[in-house]
């Protein structure tokens, strides 16, 4: 596998870069890095593809912004865009989660020449008026300061009792003490938590419809993942001419968390693009 730093604006990104074949660039969520995208799966480099991913701004091995109120999505569009040159590659399918999800769509609708194809893996922005919310904003703000102030163990203070069903609970908490422990950091993290989740990616869902590209969108259902409402991918599926929506299957845990699944959905849309 090969390491590299891409350097914008001041950010220094860590990037890994492997496999042969046409391109794929995953994007993480907010609060994880690179590994939580495909979660260490190898599938798609042993099928024949070259993977990049790297961590964002202020997360993982990547450095901070140089001013702590750049963390928007335009910020973390032109991030991807310069990795994408950094690594010399012209076009490329971009699969992200959250936070990656809302970044590659960013890129589609600005620089669409760049993009084959989209994997949209648990969209949770809808509109300006619902990021625009105050009782939403305070609730990204406490989880900011609790993570700013506390640590990991003040970041889960902060987010109060949780809406997922018992039976994940000790898997959810378990997975965010990694993530959040992996990053070097975590004032940074707590940067892009104050700033992300106010950020918008495009005004509404409607703008979606320009998107021409292979796509698919990945719900969770709202029992294991209830701050990636199913109806959001739902929205995002009927609007995006083509796409194709995956939903969990009952009784087993969201595709979202297989990497595998993941990985052979990816390289559908690859195929796809010919």
């Amino acid at each position: 596998m090969s390491e590299r730093t891409v350097n914008r604006d001041g950010v220094a990104l860590s990037v890994s870069d492997d496999g042969e074949g046409p391109a794929v660039v995953l994007l993480h969520g907010l609060t994880a890095t690179r590994r939580y995208v495909v979660m260490g799966s190898r599938s798609l480099e042993r099928s024949g593809h070259r993977v990049i991913a790297y961590d964002a701004r202020g997360h993982g091995r990547s450095s901070p912004a140089a001013d702590p109120r750049e963390y928007e999505y335009a910020d973390l569009g032109a991030d991807l865009e310069a990795v994408m040159d950094g690594c010399g590659v012209r076009r490329a399918v971009l699969a992200g989660a959250s936070m990656g999800a809302h970044t590659l769509l960013w890129l589609a609708l600005h620089r669409p020449q760049r993009v084959a194809g989209v994997v949209v893996i648990t969209p949770a922005y809808l509109d300006r008026r619902q990021t625009d919310d105050p009782q939403r904003l305070a609730y990204w703000e406490g989880l900011s300061e609790g993570l700013r102030n506390g640590g990991i163990d003040g970041f889960l203070a902060a987010q109060g009792e949780t809406r997922v069903p018992e039976r994940w609970r000790e898997t959810v908490v378990k997975v965010i003490r990694q993530r959040l422990s992996a990053h070097e950091r975590l004032d940074a993290v707590a940067d892009a938590l104050h700033v992300v989740p106010a950020s918008h990616p495009f005004e509404s869902v409607g703008d979606l419809a320009a998107i021409s590209v292979p796509a698919v969108i990945v719900a969770s259902d709202d029992e294991a993942d209830p701050e990636h409402p199913r109806a959001i991918a739902e929205a995002y599926a009927d609007t995006i001419p083509g796409a194709r929506l995956v939903t969990d299957e009952p009784g087993k845990s969201p595709v979202a968390w297989q990497g595998s699944q993941l990985s052979q959905l990816i390289a559908d849309v690859v195929a796809r693009t010919g």
